[in-house]
């Protein structure tokens, strides 16, 4: 018998404090620091996004997500068997103990399950999918926890109007388990480590200190560019493995980055725009937890269905970038 993997619960979770364009433009101006709500949005369609807490930390933001996927795939934690979470902004610096880790023990698991994390940046969640998915088709591991959560807000310099109004905060997650039928079709994934300095942290420890910035930096308009180019080749990609056509998918969930990105690709990938999911004006650029945060909202306010045939796609720092092609 032929092993398959499929999404069988998805969750997501947001911070509670909210911050509007024009809130934002209000404390940068306090700084000196020009913007508006019209700039934001005419050039990332986003207009507004979420803080975490000064106590939360990325597993928190995570946990929630994933009580919430387990609840809709009907699974308690204990089922789960594998546990991988995405991330560029885990609990801890150094990157050790492992989110995944910590997740586990705030779900309150006791089974020994695997767990660890998957740095890919803003492909992160894809790169996890992708994995889950080899993992489950092996034999290895039967239900599968993905997560995809990200703090940015505390790796932005609010003194660069740039990168400072384009990121937030959240958690999405889905579970993946075996199945007869198939449920994830396609699986591809690409980096390209000389592009490495346009979107980065550059900073490092030296001697117990930063040395560098532990700011964001981002080159806008050479990832731009790529991202573009990128995505519409990898969902051909996917498209070409799955033995499908673009007209055969239901719905497309880009990383929800920029606007301008998500409608081109959707263009050239020849995709009507109102076959496309966007929540980035909700919630800005949350990097890993961008894809799972969107599919989670369509399927809960059912635009996405079972039997829906949904393309995620994914770029980011690295250079990198993929795509999973899924039947719900």
């Amino acid at each position: 018998m032929t092993l398959y993997s499929k999404i069988i619960g998805t969750g997501s979770y947001l911070p509670e404090q909210r911050v509007t364009n024009q809130e934002l433009t209000d404390q940068l101006a306090a700084k000196g620091i020009e913007t508006s709500d019209e700039w934001i949005t005419s050039r990332s369609g986003i207009s507004a996004r979420h803080y975490a807490a000064p106590e939360q930390n990325s597993s928190d933001l995570a946990v929630i997500a994933a009580q919430r996927a387990l609840a809709a795939a009907n699974l308690e934690a204990n089922d789960i068997d594998l546990i991988i979470v995405a991330s560029s902004t885990p609990d801890f610096f150094g990157s050790f103990p492992s989110t995944a880790c910590i997740v586990q023990r705030k779900l309150g698991m006791s089974n020994g399950s695997a767990a660890f994390d998957v740095q890919a940046v803003c492909s992160g969640f894809v790169y996890a999918l992708a994995s889950a998915d080899s993992f489950i088709k092996s034999g290895m591991h039967k239900n599968v926890l993905v997560i995809g959560a990200e703090i940015f807000s505390r790796i932005l310099n609010f003194e660069d109007r740039t990168t400072c109004v384009l990121f937030g905060d959240g958690a999405g997650a889905v579970v993946l388990s075996g199945s007869e039928a198939p449920g994830v079709l396609a699986c591809k994934l690409h980096a390209d480590g000389r592009h490495s300095d346009i979107l980065s942290v550059p900073g490092n420890v030296a001697g117990g200190a930063v040395a560098g910035s532990a700011f964001l930096y981002m080159d806008g308009q050479a990832v731009f560019k790529l991202a573009v180019n990128v995505l519409e080749k990898v969902a051909n990609e996917a498209l070409e493995a799955a033995g499908m056509t673009s007209d055969q998918i239901d719905w497309l969930i880009p990383h929800q980055a920029n606007i301008r990105i998500m409608n081109g690709t959707a263009k050239k990938l020849g995709l009507p725009l109102e076959k496309m999911v966007v929540t980035v004006d909700q919630h800005g650029n949350t990097s890993a937890a961008s894809i799972p945060l969107a599919l989670d909202a369509a399927v809960r306010d059912g635009r996405v269905k079972k039997g829906d045939v949904v393309m995620m796609e994914g770029v980011g720092g690295g250079f990198t970038w993929g795509a999973v092609l899924a039947r719900m």
